[in-house]
């Protein structure tokens, strides 16, 4: 019996436009709640703006959000998991050396900051995934614990900047570039897959009674906590490699259909 259903975000449960089906949603949530079925949305997004995004609607809902390094709930943060303060002025550093033109998010537990210098179309890039955006002047003007340093690279340099980094900082940090323009750095083992075992453990959940859903590169770890596994069909080949299975896309439902034919075996 399922009992737990984790969905990735952008490109998995959200299409194109950045919007999910709400009446679907509602009717296939309804019956999960009947059922005793936990519905979890793990992402990179800030889980500010991952509420932001179901509103009325995310009652109940389970939120992993800033890459999971962030659990919350009905608007109170269950856990946080933090990077050591020094390693990530020490990836900054890096990151600003391959190139210092690139988009920097720095997050923390209450904003994600950007330089106070970023483009106004770069800064409309950060508010589509970060609720709450504070321009600053230098990062390590920030007094809050560092949660997760994300980089958006227009010229879709990640992998090659993921490689600079590792250099200087692997086996120290958790990094993965998740699409050829975006980049995530969390601390050492925090990622989607141990993030939700935790939470697996916290509801007493087994891997046999989890459900989960992908699409990206950062997805594959995600595919391994799961009996149940799907990558949508528009998901990278490692995510679906990586899954049991393969449902619809993301612009076809795919994650809300699969839920209610499952439930209705």
């Amino acid at each position: 019996m399922i009992k737990l259903v984790v969905t990735d975000l952008d490109g998995t449960f959200l299409n194109n436009q950045g919007l999910f089906d709400i009446d679907l949603f509602n009717q296939v949530h309804a019956e999960m709640q009947q059922k005793g079925i936990t519905f979890v949305a793990c992402t990179g997004k800030q889980c500010e703006r991952v509420e932001k995004l179901f509103g009325e609607h995310g009652k109940g809902i389970w939120i992993l959000g800033d890459s999971a390094a962030r659990i919350k709930k009905d608007g109170e943060v269950v856990k946080e998991f933090s990077i050591d303060r020094d390693l990530a002025l020490q990836a900054i550093k890096e990151i600003q050396r391959f190139d210092s033109n690139m988009t920097l998010i720095v997050c923390t537990s209450d904003a994600a900051y950007v330089h106070s210098s970023i483009p106004e179309d770069m800064f409309n890039v950060v508010k589509g995934s970060y609720e709450h955006v504070i321009k600053i002047d230098s990062f390590s003007q920030i007094d809050s614990r560092f949660i997760k340093i994300t980089v958006y690279d227009i010229e879709g340099r990640s992998s090659a900047l993921r490689e600079q980094v590792e250099q200087r900082l692997g086996g120290q940090i958790y990094i993965v570039d998740s699409e050829p323009r975006w980049l995530d750095i969390t601390a050492l083992h925090t990622h989607k897959g141990e993030t939700v075992k935790k939470l697996q453990e916290m509801l007493a959940v087994t891997f046999e009674e989890t459900m989960s859903f992908g699409d990206g590169e950062n997805d594959v770890e995600l595919m391994a906590i799961a009996k149940y596994s799907f990558a949508v069909s528009n998901a990278c080949e490692n995510t679906k490699k990586a899954a049991s299975f393969i449902t619809k896309s993301n612009e076809e439902n795919g994650v809300l259909l699969t839920i209610q034919k499952i439930m209705d075996l």
